[in-house]
C-alpha cells in the first residue's frame, strides 16, 4: 500500500513539474526547449548538492547555524581548491541559483550574469580530473537567443519565469536531498520531451521499458559488473539502468559511453550529475564512435546496452583505414555505406568483456538481408558470439512504428545453440504506443534465462539448423507463429452451404408466385 501512495506521490510531482515545464516554453517548440528547463535544473540541482555538502560537513563540526549561501564570496573563496578537489567543481555563493534566483527580477542584465555564473561553474573544474565533464555543459543554454524572446527584457522575462519555475519543483529540501527526485524528475521530462517531439529528435530516446529489459537480459546472473557501455548513449538514460537494477555500489568502475550530438552530450553528462554519480565514476566522450572511438585504452566493459541508429550511412569502404580496424577486421567485410548497423555491432563486441554481455537494440533487416550483413551474420555465429535474438512488438519507440529486435551477444557462451524469442505479443497499449510491463519483461527474462523450448515463443536453435537457413537470424524463421485464424470444418460448410441455396430457391419460387398473382389482380 504504502508503494502505491508513493507511485502516487511520483506521479503528481511529475504531472507538476510537466506543468511547469509546459508553461516556460510558450511559443518555444519543447524539443528545442528542453535544454533551458533541464540546464536549470541542472543549474539549481549542483547549487543544492554543494551547499548540502558544505552545510553537513560544518554541522558535523559543530558549527549548527552554518549557511555557505549566506557567506562573503572573499570567505568562500578560500575553500575552492579543496572543494573542486572533492566535488569537482566549485560556486560562489553570490552565484548559487537560490541568490541569483532571489536577484533575478530586479537583475536588468540577468541573461550576463546567468552566462558569467555558467562560464564560472565551467571554469572552475579546469585543470582539475572533472575537467572535462564540466567542459561546454552550459553551451546550449542560449541566455542570448530569440527563442526566448525578441528583446533583451523579454529574455529575461523568461528566465526569471525560468529559475521561478525549476526553483518551485518539489525535488526535497536540500537537507534531506532526495537524490532521486532530481534525476527521476530528468528522466520524466526527457520523456516527455521526447514523446511530444515527433520526429525532431525523441526517436533516438530509448523508453524506460525497453532501457529495463536490455539491462535485465545483459545482468542475468550478476550481482555486479566493472562498468558500463553504450556506443550511442544519447542521453544516458541507458547507461544509468544499470545503477537502478544492480546498485550503486554494483557497478566498480562507473559509466561509460560516446555520442556524436553535442546537444544531447551535453544532456548526458547532466543526467550523471543529477543522478549523483560522482565527475570520476563516468567517461562520456563526443565524438562519431564508427570512426573515432575514445575508449580504446579502457578495460573491456562486462556490461554493454544500446539502441544504436536504425539504418545510417557512414564512410564503410571509402575508408581504407576501416577494413584493417581490429574492431572490423575480423569480419572480412565492412557494413555497408548505407547501413551502419552491422558496424556497431561489431564496434560492440570487440569492447565486449570476456565474461561480458551485450544487449543492443537493432533494425530487423540486418537479421536477414544478404550481401555484406550477411557475412557479418556468419562471422558472428561461426565464432559462437550470438546467445539470443527476440522480436519486439512494435510501435515501443518515439517517433517510429517499427517493430525492432534485441540481439545478445557473449563471448563465453558454454553451447553452441542460439535462442530466438518471439515476444511480439509481450505488451500493452498505451494511447498510441505499446509498452511492456513489469510481467512482459519478466517473462522475456525468464525464458532467456533458462533457455526453454515453448511452443510459438522459443526455440532454441542448433549451429547446423541456423548454417541450413544461410545464417538468416530472423526470429519468425526458427518460430512459427501461432494460427490464430478460426478452424475451418470444409465439409460442415458445404452442407451449410447446400441448405442456404435451398433456402434461397424456396424464398425465389415463392416471391415469383406473390409478383404472379400481383400480376393477375392488376
Amino acid at each position: 500500500m504504502a508503494d502505491t501512495k508513493k507511485e502516487q506521490e511520483r506521479e503528481e510531482l511529475h504531472r507538476a513539474i510537466w506543468a511547469i515545464a509546459d508553461e516556460l516554453r510558450g511559443a518555444v517548440d519543447g524539443w528545442d526547449f528542453k535544454n533551458y528547463v533541464l540546464g536549470t535544473m541542472f543549474y539549481r540541482y549542483i547549487s543544492e548538492n554543494l551547499c548540502s555538502y558544505i552545510n553537513n560537513g560544518e554541522i558535523e563540526a559543530g558549527n549548527i547555524d552554518f549557511d555557505f549561501a549566506s557567506m562573503p564570496d572573499d570567505e568562500a573563496e578560500e575553500a575552492r581548491e579543496g572543494l573542486v578537489e572533492e566535488k569537482g567543481f566549485f560556486i560562489l555563493p553570490s552565484e548559487l541559483f537560490c541568490n541569483v534566483r532571489a536577484n533575478a527580477p530586479t537583475d536588468e542584465n540577468l541573461n550576463e550574469t546567468l552566462e558569467r555564473v555558467f562560464r564560472h561553474i565551467e571554469d572552475s573544474a579546469k585543470g582539475s580530473e572533472a575537467e572535462s565533464d564540466f567542459a561546454g555543459l552550459f553551451d546550449d543554454y542560449d541566455v542570448n537567443s530569440n527563442k526566448l524572446g525578441s528583446t533583451v527584457a523579454k529574455r529575461n522575462e523568461k528566465l526569471v519565469k525560468l529559475l521561478n519555475g525549476v526553483g518551485e519543483m518539489n525535488l526535497g529540501d536540500v537537507k534531506e536531498h532526495s537524490i532521486d527526485a532530481f534525476g527521476d524528475a530528468y528522466e520524466y521530462l526527457m520523456t516527455m520531451y521526447a514523446s511530444n517531439a515527433g520526429k525532431s529528435g525523441g526517436e533516438f530516446f530509448t523508453p524506460a521499458d525497453v532501457s529495463e529489459l536490455l539491462t535485465r537480459l545483459g545482468t542475468v546472473g550478476k550481482t555486479e559488473i566493472n562498468k558500463v557501455y553504450d556506443p550511442a548513449c544519447g542521453s544516458g538514460s541507458l547507461l544509468l539502468k544499470a545503477e537502478k537494477i544492480l546498485g550503486k555500489a554494483a557497478i566498480r568502475n562507473g559509466f561509460y559511453g560516446q555520442e556524436i550530438n553535442i546537444t544531447t552530450y551535453n544532456l548526458c553528462r547532466i543526467n550523471m550529475f543529477l543522478h549523483d554519480v560522482g565527475f570520476d565514476k563516468f567517461d562520456i566522450a563526443c565524438e562519431d564512435t564508427l570512426i573515432s572511438p575514445q575508449h580504446w585504452d579502457d578495460e573491456p566493459f562486462e556490461l554493454i546496452v544500446s539502441n544504436p541508429p536504425y539504418s545510417i550511412k557512414w564512410a564503410g569502404d571509402e575508408n581504407p583505414l576501416l577494413i584493417n580496424d581490429p574492431r572490423f577486421a575480423p569480419a572480412g567485410v565492412l557494413a555497408p555505406k548505407s547501413k551502419a548497423d552491422m558496424a556497431f555491432i561489431m564496434h560492440s563486441l570487440s569492447w565486449l568483456a570476456s565474461n561480458g554481455t551485450a544487449a543492443i537494440v537493432c533494425f530487423p533487416g540486418i537479421m536477414y538481408r544478404g550481401g555484406a550483413e550477411q557475412k557479418i551474420r556468419k562471422y558472428l555465429v561461426d565464432n559462437n558470439y550470438i546467445d539470443c535474438i527476440i522480436q519486439l512488438p512494435s510501435n515501443l519507440f518515439f517517433g517510429t512504428s517499427i517493430a525492432t529486435c534485441i540481439m545478445v551477444m557473449k563471448k563465453n557462451k558454454t553451447d553452441n545453440r542460439t535462442l530466438f524469442i518471439d515476444a511480439t505479443g509481450e505488451c500493452i497499449k498505451v494511447t498510441n504506443n505499446n509498452k511492456l510491463t513489469q510481467d512482459n519483461i519478466e517473462r522475456i527474462v525468464d525464458v532467456f534465462t533458462k533457455r526453454d523450448e515453448i511452443k510459438h515463443f522459443a526455440h532454441l536453435a542448433a549451429y547446423e539448423e541456423i548454417t541450413e537457413n544461410d545464417y538468416n537470424l530472423s526470429v519468425s524463421t526458427y518460430v512459427e507463429a501461432e494460427d490464430t485464424r478460426e478452424k475451418i470444418d470444409i465439409v460442415k460448410l458445404n452442407a451449410e452451404i447446400e441448405q442456404i441455396v435451398a433456402r434461397e430457391q424456396v424464398l425465389r419460387d415463392e416471391i415469383d408466385k406473390i409478383i404472379a398473382e400481383i400480376e393477375v389482380n392488376e
